[in-house]
């Protein structure tokens, strides 16, 4: 096995705390994912894929999977700088409490298929 054509690639996890967060914030996050930050990030180059995690009233956080080590360090540099009046940190009120590089140890795609776009509760809510 060619262990190079194997690389899922290099993550990066940023969570921000949702306690002690406006009541509307949850709405207001899947509104501004759905409306502005998908397509911000469609195009951002050397990223595989993004998703963006929350469970309401606890934690809202963006999971990031880059092509490369230098193109996921770069990133992150770059937002660490501005993390705290990130769009994100402007909703919740308060900046992120953890961001993490972390190992992809694998991706599998199911017989369904990688899917891209809002989650039922961001089309549930319109």
């Amino acid at each position: 096995m060619n262990v190079g054509s194997m690389n899922a690639g290099y993550g990066l996890a940023v969570r921000w705390p949702l306690t002690g967060a406006p009541a509307e914030v949850a709405d207001r996050l899947r509104e501004y994912v759905v409306g502005t930050s998908i397509a911000n990030f469609m195009f951002l180059d050397g990223l595989a894929f993004k998703t963006w995690r929350m469970r309401e009233g606890e934690w809202f956080e963006g999971t990031y999977v880059f092509d490369t080590e230098l193109v996921r360090d770069e990133f992150r540099k770059t937002f660490e700088e501005s993390a705290a009046t990130s769009p994100v940190s402007e909703l919740i009120g308060a900046g992120p409490v953890a961001i993490d590089d972390f190992e992809v140890v694998a991706i599998a795609e199911g017989p369904a298929g990688f899917r891209r776009g809002a989650g039922p509760e961001a089309l549930l809510r319109k």
